[in-house]
């Protein structure tokens, strides 16, 4: 079988590492790939967002499967393109993936379909906002209705805040088009949860939760970023959660998708906010997440590829048996850039470590100089997963290997999975 993977993060070299393992024969093409994924398979220099390119390169190499793992090329319509040559592929059109590209028709979706989460209104006007701030007082959230990497969402603790979060977006352009169209949000309380469910646009394979560590420090401090690091999986996210989720959030979200005449088929990630009140949607994205991803695909007992594959030809999921999992824990340390969530520096020699101390690496932004040295590439550079019995132990092997990745400037958390520990959790 012949498979054609597009994207070159973190996110895609596990997916390229799982779909590996589930079928060792596999022959991978990655576009544009990076320097994990090219020994995993063969990477050819065709940028994710080169839609007419990638089509060429899948209908040339006669590709069964294409799997499209990032979002931008989600929202340029790859996969409406792929469908109109008849190659199977494996994400949401263009219409469907609205669902992330834009926080309005989300929301508007989920409030329709009475789906839980927090009212929110939508502005382009920058005074309009702020009068909706002053009226829902702080703490309030301000989000970026597009697609900003996952940088675009400001929980502002003060009025001064939120109104300064509304200039940045609105007016100073700080997130381009992504930011022209904002949302003031009511602000919820709770912890988050991760939720991945693999669909055909009616029926819904769930995976267990993930929980993400957006704080760029420790304890959750400083300015938000794409993800520091995850873990799974999480106790407060029991099989009756995720069964209430599909039959909650899932389940009405996709029969809306559906009357909305833009059915949702393949990955549907559910950021959830566990609230005094229950359970809330904070938003929705189109395609697996990063870097939950690096901590759940080495949790999974069964096969990825045989449900992608059902979903990508466009066949029911309805007699697929339920995923399985390993009884034991991940943890994901990121190691990011220097600079990292602003500018970060590209370029840095990475020295990894050569001992085995029993982690998978994951290159999230990786590039070979001219001579063959590994240097950094972007802002999240390795993510570290480490699989364990306990979630103690994974989180001291995780972070112990991430701590003898040497570059420059080099940032990360040595605390991923710190509120599970704290319950008492994932410690024996």
């Amino acid at each position: 079988m012949k498979l054609l993977l597009v994207g070159g993060g973190g996110r895609e070299h596990a997916l390229a590492w799982k779909l590996r393992q589930d079928d060792p024969s596999l022959e991978l093409i990655a576009a544009p790939g990076n320097p994990a994924i090219a020994e995993l398979g063969r990477c050819e220099a065709v940028s994710a967002t080169d839609i007419e390119g990638v089509c060429a390169l899948a209908a040339r190499e006669r590709v069964d499967l294409v799997v499209v793992g990032p979002e931008a090329p989600l929202e340029l319509g790859l996969v409406d393109r792929l469908r109109d040559l008849g190659i199977p592929a494996f994400g949401p059109t263009k219409a469907a993936a609205a669902i992330e590209t834009s926080k309005r028709f989300a929301k508007e979706l989920m409030l329709a379909a009475g789906v839980p989460t927090a009212l929110a209104q939508t502005f382009t006007d920058a005074s309009a906002a702020k009068a909706e701030v002053q009226r829902l007082g702080a703490p309030v959230v301000v989000k970026a209705s597009g697609i900003a990497a996952g940088k675009g969402v400001i929980v502002a603790s003060t009025l001064d805040e939120a109104e300064a979060a509304v200039d940045a977006m609105l007016i100073d352009n700080a997130f381009g088009a992504a930011g022209a169209e904002v949302l003031v949000e009511e602000f919820m309380t709770g912890e988050e949860l991760s939720i991945f469910a693999l669909t055909d646009g009616t029926h819904v394979l769930p995976m267990i939760a993930a929980q993400d560590h957006k704080r760029i420090g420790e304890g959750d401090t400083g300015p938000n970023t794409g993800g520091m690091g995850a873990y799974a999986p999480v106790s407060i996210a029991p099989p009756s959660l995720l069964a209430e989720t599909v039959s909650r959030v899932f389940e009405p979200t996709l029969r809306a998708m559906r009357e909305a005449g833009c059915p949702f088929t393949g990955l549907l990630y559910a950021g959830l906010m566990l609230t005094p009140t229950g359970i809330k949607v904070v938003e929705f994205n189109c395609r697996f997440g990063d870097p939950e991803t690096e901590a759940i695909l080495p949790l999974l007992d069964s096969s990825l590829l045989a449900p992608m594959l059902t979903i990508a030809r466009g066949e029911s999921l309805a007699s697929a048996a339920p995923l399985r999992w390993k009884p034991l824990a991940a943890v994901t340390t990121v190691v990011a850039a220097a600079g990292y969530p602003g500018a970060v520096r590209s370029g840095e020699p990475i020295d990894l470590p050569d001992e085995q101390l029993n982690v998978t690496i994951f290159h999230a932004g990786t590039k070979r100089a001219a001579d063959g040295t590994l240097q950094t590439a972007g802002g999240r550079v390795l993510a570290v997963t480490a699989v364990a019995p306990t979630l103690a132990q994974a989180q001291q092997d995780s972070a112990r290997a991430a701590g003898k990745v040497a570059f420059a400037g080099r940032q990360l958390r040595r605390d991923i999975g710190w509120r599970e520990l704290r319950r008492g959790a994932g410690a024996s």
